[in-house]
């Protein structure tokens, strides 16, 4: 029997691997488990609880909530019970908050912590459709009902019939809706992404078919938003299907510490964690003695080679076998370590990933399978294969997902991965999908002669120079953050004479590199205003770009002196940054450059 909805998923997950740890969480104790039997009750008295507030099929339940158990549970009850739910960041205000929740039309909010609470209460006025406010956590806020006691509710009803949430949850149909996700809205309101069960399922079905190295003994650490359809596709609704054991993280912060305590086998991620973990690598390395220096390049020399059969699908002699193993043994085995030394596979989206990045991870032995995807494709489209892979392409198409290029250069996608379409918006969905079925993607890229997608850049953000140039940003900025001196780089130029760049550093190695150099000051703000340092990341630039055509070089710069964050407004949930927050926020630096 095919799956055709999340609901088949989660119970043939729970009933069929009957595992000791199915979810795992930290505590001030220590990590603790939750076993199958355990998350198919908490759904079950979860998913009563919530019919026994009036909710039925199609009505929408927000969750507004960081990655954690509980997460899961509303969500998989709330499907179960045939309704919808809608997945909010944790990060967004009050306002935000308020609009998709009048725009959806939600009747339950399940919200973590009593400060997301309150940040419902603020907007509850807004919100008629809104009738209860569920909160994860047992602190008392008045106007809200706890968990537990929204299961209790559910136990009593299950009492007197114990299969009713599995029966109502074979009555929920591939067609229905599982699920509203609302894009960014950078440029205007956010919009709900409508993405039914099928197109949840067929995307989890296809990726296990092209990454098929996942059971029941791995497990996967889960720190991306699950509000995200990333995670919620990789991380969530995958790792169930596989029956991977699946561990939130405590936070983005707290990743580091929590591969080291989890020693997960499988992560997904966006290529800023890459980009970190390479940039420290390269930091202790720099700071080494010249032997061991000499060592880590003779290391990664030999790794590529043997990373290079990987991607050739051809097989290293035994004189480069007999090398790599000495390499694992002196260099590998420590950038391993920090992973917490068991990662089969780490899996790469939300944006490009550096193919100098790729090919480093894979020359030490740490496999990153890169795709490409939407949320409005449920999320994924094309994905790298464990035994079919190249750097610097975002892989093959899924099986049943169709991918073509249009006369501008734009990717156009069809098949059952994509969404019903725009929450409400009639329009913008004829817009985004055309009358045969294409969606269109707004990203620009190329088909390899083997098939394997190449991503040359968003169809928005493409700069076109006053003299009629076109630049594509990213591979240029993807570019300079593989070196360790660079935190963030922001291309700008688009109607301009030429381009110019925004750059974050990677403070702790400027500020390393200004005290070598007896560079003293008072502060950031010091720091990056000093001729030198401005001297230091255009010489960098040059350095890193000898290859670019003249209209596509960095003229001039602008170091920032802090990092971009979410809190700001300057980066996504998926730690992208927002181009036009950037360009608005600091115009007045940009034109500064360019009046110079």
């Amino acid at each position: 029997m095919p799956i055709e909805t999340v609901c088949q998923i989660f119970y043939r997950s729970v009933d069929g691997y009957r595992k000791a740890e199915h979810l795992k969480y930290k505590t001030a104790e220590g990590w603790k488990g939750i076993s199958s039997s355990e998350l198919r009750t908490a759904v079950e008295e979860t998913s009563m609880g919530l019919r026994a507030l009036g909710i039925e099929k199609g009505d929408r339940v927000a969750i507004l909530s960081e990655n954690r158990p509980e997460w899961a549970i509303a969500d998989l009850a709330t499907l179960c019970a045939g309704a919808a739910d809608v997945s909010v960041y944790a990060t967004l205000t009050p306002q935000q908050v308020g609009y998709i929740l009048r725009d959806s039309g939600a009747k339950v909010i399940f919200v973590s912590t009593p400060i997301m609470a309150l940040r419902v209460d603020e907007v509850r006025s807004q919100v008629p459709t809104l009738e209860h406010i569920v909160r994860f956590e047992p602190d008392p806020v008045p106007g809200t009902m706890s968990l537990d006691e929204l299961r209790s509710q559910g136990r009593k009803a299950l009492a007197g019939d114990q299969d009713a949430v599995r029966r109502v949850a074979t009555e929920v149909r591939g067609s229905d809706v599982a699920t509203l996700i609302y894009t960014s809205g950078t440029t205007g309101d956010p919009k709900g992404v409508m993405l039914t069960h099928s197109n949840l399922t067929s995307n989890v079905v296809a990726a296990e078919k092209a990454i098929s190295v996942l059971g029941v003994d791995d497990v996967a650490l889960s720190f991306l938003p699950l509000a995200h359809s990333f995670e919620r596709t990789a991380g969530h609704n995958f790792m169930l299907h596989a029956g991977a054991t699946i561990a939130y993280a405590e936070s983005v912060e707290k990743v580091p510490e929590n591969m080291q305590e989890i020693r997960p086998t499988v992560m997904c991620s966006v290529p800023r964690l890459y980009e970190k973990m390479y940039a420290r690598v390269n930091e202790k390395v720099a700071a080494d003695p010249a032997l061991r220096q000499k060592i880590f390049h003779w290391a990664v020399g030999v790794g590529a080679k043997v990373f290079g059969h990987r991607v050739a699908r051809t097989k290293p002699g035994w004189l480069l076998k007999t090398e790599f193993a000495i390499a694992d043994t002196l260099v590998f085995s420590k950038i391993k370590e920090r992973t917490g030394g068991r990662l089969k596979l780490f899996i790469s989206g939300g944006a490009p990933l550096a193919r100098e990045i790729a090919e480093f991870f894979g020359a030490a032995g740490l496999l990153v399978c890169e795709g490409y995807g939407l949320t409005e494709t449920s999320p994924v489209i094309t994905c790298n294969r464990p035994d079919r892979l190249k750097p610097g392409t975002v892989g093959l198409p899924l099986e049943g997902v169709e991918v073509r290029i249009a006369e501008d250069g734009e990717i156009l996608t069809r098949g059952p991965h994509v969404m019903k379409g725009y929450f409400g918006k009639p329009e913008a969905t004829a817009e985004a999908i055309d009358p045969d079925g294409w969606f269109h993607t707004g990203d620009i890229g190329h088909l390899d002669p083997d098939g394997f997608l190449v991503i040359t850049d968003r169809k928005k953000d493409l700069i076109v120079t006053s003299g009629g140039k076109n630049i594509a940003p990213q591979p240029i900025e993807n570019r300079l953050k593989t070196n360790r001196y660079f935190g963030e780089v922001v291309m700008i130029g688009d109607k301009r004479k030429f381009p110019a760049a925004l750059v974050v550093p990677n403070f702790e190695v400027l500020e390393a590199w200004a005290a070598q150099r007896g560079l003293a000051t008072s502060g950031r703000e010091d720091l990056v205003s000093r001729a030198a340092v401005q001297e230091h990341y255009l010489g960098l630039i040059t350095e890193l770009t000898p290859d670019l055509a003249q209209y596509e070089k960095i003229k001039k710069i602008t170091v920032l002196p802090h990092e971009f964050t979410q809190e700001t407004g300057e980066l996504t949930p998926t730690m992208k940054v927002k181009r036009r927050v950037i360009a608005e926020k600091y115009r007045e630096l940009i034109d500064k450059m360019y009046a110079e």
